[in-house]
């Protein structure tokens, strides 16, 4: 599979059924066969769409529809799961469809989840407004719809005509593309014929009213300050430990542009890392790398341009760019820092004197695979920290820990089993499970865990080989580090940071 398809593996039968449609679509007839370069390999024979109601309900939006009500439209299905980062990425292109076609087109969400709190309305609600969807999303938390529509896999796009009839169905990142061309032929085909109706639909609506929205990556400077990466509202805080902002960084405003702290804009940025006076920042979204002198108060892009960087065999050594940077470390020793390129599966590497950016870890497939530096294959890296001579990595998507041992350039899992293995559990690393894990550090020699969608902190004891739960009643959490005795996380989807006395196991808001 490309690692920007992310299959399905537990329905077979979906596999089955796929392979059924596209057999269907070929012929024994000579003539035929000539032409086989020509054939739409994406579209299929125009039956009956299924219907697309479930028990779980809808969300943004105020009520329940079925495929009747919207007859007469173009309808594309968006088969997605919230964690995964191929879906986060088209959603930028279904947005520039639904404002091409928007006499035309609804697009519906349909959230099939691949993760236990991925199911929940609640959560979906939350990845609604993080995400900044603005059509309707069904959830399809038993993955019945999935099954009608024999989807295989995260993201897929399904085309509807007008006539309820499916059309076309491709995955990966480049549909959207593709489905523009099918939408063009559509309208060409039932010119005069697709209904005018405009559907107002109620979109989710933020309830809090903290200064946060989805408080990403943190980090601690030199006066022990917080560094805090406020993605839901495109800018970088630093706070005291009372919660005091101190410094803004951008605007607030979506965007990718250099300027000084007040109008430089930012798009979703997650990891930090400090040298000296210069912040460096994972602007996710925007695919680059920005550093805010601290000094000039100015931001500037050193790596990165706004493209997703995929990368062959060849591409070792050469400058690449970054795909949806989540995490960074530096290494003050070498003057590298790395950086957890989760949309390409990746740990790149920075070179701090000449900026240049170029692949350090994994061969961009999608797998817990360990090996040499080439050879491994991670799962959406969204975590780093580094002790002594090992790179620490969240490996988000397989629910697993992973370790490099940077003086001999292999890559082994310290914690996980597959990209289907995961749940809450507790006890000896070879049976205890996490589930979507997006954060890690490090305290006397223990390594503690943002087990992000189990709503926990749990670390690793390396002497006992046990995972234990430290912190529970979280949600989301993506961040944490520690002051003395005390634990500061980043408690995203409840919009806050938070500090833990360890000693007396004392929770407190700070912002």
């Amino acid at each position: 599979m490309r690692n920007f398809f992310y299959p399905n593996l537990k329905n077979m039968k979906n596999i089955i059924l796929t392979l059924l449609i596209a057999f269907s679509m070929l012929s024994c007839n000579d003539n035929q066969n000539k032409k086989e370069d020509k054939i739409d390999k994406n579209a299929i024979p125009r039956t009956n769409a299924p219907e697309i109601n479930t028990t779980f309900g809808w969300l943004n939006t105020d009520k329940s529809y079925s495929l009747k009500d919207f007859k007469g439209k173009i309808i594309l299905l968006d088969f997605w799961t919230f964690g995964c980062i191929n879906c986060q990425h088209i959603l930028p292109d279904l947005k520039k469809l639904e404002e091409e076609f928007s006499k035309e087109l609804v697009i519906i969400g349909v959230h099939s989840a691949k993760f236990d709190t991925e199911k929940n309305t609640t959560t979906i609600r939350k990845a609604i407004l993080k995400f900044g969807i603005t059509h309707p999303v069904v959830n399809d938390a038993d993955s019945k719809i999935w099954e009608q529509y024999a989807i295989t896999g995260w993201p897929t796009l399904v085309l509807i005509t007008p006539e309820g009839k499916i059309s076309a169905q491709k995955s990966g990142e480049s549909a959207p593309k593709y489905m523009r061309e099918q939408i063009l032929k559509l309208k060409t085909e039932f010119e005069g014929k697709i209904s005018n109706t405009i559907f107002d639909f109620k979109l989710e609506e933020k309830q809090t009213k903290s200064a946060l929205n989805f408080p990403s990556k943190i980090i601690k400077d030199a006066q022990n300050n917080i560094w805090v990466a406020d993605s839901g509202n495109n800018r970088i805080l630093n706070i005291s430990q009372s919660g005091k902002i101190l410094t803004i960084i951008g605007s607030g405003k979506q965007g990718f542009e250099d300027n000084n702290f007040s109008n430089a804009t930012f798009n979703e940025p997650h990891g930090l890392a400090l040298k000296d006076d210069l912040l460096y920042i994972a602007d996710a979204k925007n695919n680059a790398i920005r550093v805010a002198n601290l000094t000039t108060k100015t931001v500037k892009t050193i790596a990165g341009n706004g493209k997703m960087g995929y990368y062959a065999e060849n591409s070792w050594g050469k400058e690449v760019l970054p795909n949806s940077p989540w995490d960074l470390w530096i290494d003050e020793t070498t003057n590298i820092m790395y950086v957890a390129s989760a949309g390409n599966h990746q740990i790149l590497q920075l070179n701090l004197q000449n900026n240049q950016l170029t692949r350090f870890a994994g061969t961009g497939a999608e797998a817990l695979l360990d090996g040499n530096l080439k050879n491994c294959a991670f799962n959406q890296p969204s975590g780093l920290h580094k002790t002594s001579d090992f790179l620490y990595i969240a490996d988000t998507e397989a629910s697993a820990i992973r370790k490099i041992d940077l003086k001999n350039g292999t890559v082994t899992t310290v914690f996980g089993r597959g990209l289907f293995v995961f749940g809450d559990k507790d006890g000896d690393l070879k049976t205890a499970l996490l589930q979507h894990n997006v954060g890690i550090s490090e305290k006397n020699g223990e390594i503690f865990v943002a087990d992000t969608y189990n709503g926990k902190i749990k670390k690793i004891n390396f002497q006992t080989n046990q995972l234990s739960t430290v912190v529970a009643g979280l949600n989301e959490p993506n961040d944490l580090f520690f002051i003395d005795d005390f634990m500061f996380i980043s408690d995203t989807n409840n919009h806050h940071i938070i500090k833990i006395n360890l000693k007396t196991n004392e929770k407190t808001t700070i912002l």
